[in-house]
């Protein structure tokens, strides 16, 4: 039987944020909106600055039949997996071209440093849609380790690359990927602000609210399908829910005063939500429908930023009652509180991991604002970024990486690190302030 033997190639908002911080810790406390689906002009830039160690060396072939096609999804492949810090692209040709179908030498890609070779095709079908197939091989084990097959719309061919992307990560590495996850933010141009839907990677962007007032703390709920923000579009601060796939609105919090910081259960049967009503600034619960209006603190402090834990048994919130903001945790239906952080006498923005045994927040040291994570078991902190204006983190839903806003060049962008620090990447905008930002959860098949 003849192998296909590879041989090397030559060349191998914040300031929003800020201005609602400001109302909620002062007192703690939109005029043409609309529905767009277009595609937003900026496209964020990836600059990977810091890589992971124990890297795993792949190639990805071109897919056959790709030309002509508006994504190249070798590209997506190599730049996701790139991405994560984990993997390493080898730059390989072979003699003919490779398909998930054609029989490959697992030793001689071996011996040139390929672990992992990712091979496929996309056809177009007569209805339109496009057969996309691809097969991954195990080098050293000399095995297929997956070969699936989509028939898709042209439209969904580069999530369907971060899928394969995804199917990789998972099988090499033991845990889900997530490049086909979604990242929410708000950009800010003047006189203009847009709560932008976007890929993982940052890429294909989509406006999904533009407004002439400010958008604000941004929640995605737990199935993926629904957005929570703050929009003062009203003229003050009200709590939003937003169906990402029908553009419908709702108004869920409106009432007198502020309305802010909507968080979601982990069952998404229930919203925290900030209000101050009754004249300070307390954490109340509601039912998704806006029912059930349920009181959690009552302290005479700031009491703000919910976020529930994922076993659904406590919310992390933020607090001065003891003299400073600090990270506490209480139970979902409220009652004594235990304070979380003490390193530091600013700490803010508390999200908590999918497994519930990490916190990220933003800590204030010598003036600067930075990422931490703290090991709620152990109780040892570690500080994630120096970049000094650094805000509002989340964690991906698979726990590896928090997705957070700096500021670089005088003007709001993300960036992104994993939660022991080692891997770092920035996603930086052409021009636009960006703010906000929160990692979605996986999507359903």
């Amino acid at each position: 039987m003849n192998y296909v033997k590879p041989f090397m190639h030559p060349n191998l908002f914040f300031a929003l944020r800020g201005r609602l911080r400001q109302l909620a810790f002062a007192l703690l406390a939109t005029t043409a909106f609309m529905l767009l689906s277009n595609q937003a002009h900026a496209q964020l830039k990836i600059d990977i600055t810091g890589v992971g160690t124990n890297q795993i060396a792949f190639s990805a072939a071109p897919f056959q039949g790709n030309q002509g096609l508006p994504e190249d999804i070798k590209k997506v492949i190599e730049s996701d997996l790139v991405r994560s810090g984990f993997f390493r692209a080898i730059n390989t040709t072979s003699n003919i071209e490779l398909n998930e179908t054609t029989m490959i030498d697992p030793s001689a890609w071996k011996s040139i440093g390929v672990d992992a070779l990712i091979v496929g095709s996309v056809k177009k079908l007569p209805d339109g849609r496009l057969d996309l197939r691809f097969n991954l091989h195990d080098t050293a084990q000399q095995k297929s380790l997956g070969k699936f097959s989509y028939v898709i719309a042209p439209s969904a061919l580069r999530l369907h690359a971060h899928k394969i992307a995804d199917f990789v990560y998972e099988k090499l590495l033991g845990e889900k990927g997530v490049f086909s996850t979604r990242l929410a933010y708000v950009e800010k141009s003047p006189g203009r602000y847009r709560l932008i839907i976007a890929d993982a990677d940052g890429a294909n962007p989509q406006v999904a609210l533009a407004s002439k007032e400010p958008i604000i703390s941004p929640a995605w709920s737990p199935d993926g399908t629904q957005l929570a923000y703050v929009s003062f579009e009203t003229r003050k601060p009200v709590v939003f829910v937003h169906t990402l796939a029908t553009g419908r609105r709702k108004a869920l919090a409106n009432f007198k005063g502020s309305n802010s910081a909507p968080a979601w259960s982990a069952n998404g049967q229930q919203l925290a939500v900030v209000l101050t009503k009754e004249g300070g600034s307390q954490i109340f619960s509601m039912d998704s429908d806006g029912s059930g209006l349920n009181k959690l603190t009552n302290t005479s402090g700031i009491n703000t930023e919910p976020a529930y834990s994922h076993d659904g048994r406590s919310i992390y919130f933020t607090s001065d009652r003891g003299g400073g903001p600090q990270v506490y945790r209480m139970g979902t239906n409220g009652g004594d509180a235990s304070r979380v952080t003490f390193e530091g006498g600013y700490n803010i923005s508390p999200r908590i991991s999918p497994d519930d045994k990490t916190l990220t927040y933003v800590t204030r040291r010598d003036g600067q604002f930075k990422i931490a994570v703290l090991d709620l078991a152990g109780g040892t902190e570690m500080l994630l970024t120096n970049t000094g204006r650094d805000e509002s983190p989340s964690f991906s839903p698979n726990g590896r990486y928090i997705l957070y806003a700096t500021k670089a060049g005088g003007k709001g962008t993300l960036a992104v690190v994993s939660k022991d620090g080692r891997i770092k990447y920035s996603l930086s905008s052409s021009g636009a302030d960006i703010a906000e930002p929160t990692w979605g959860p996986f999507l359903n098949d």
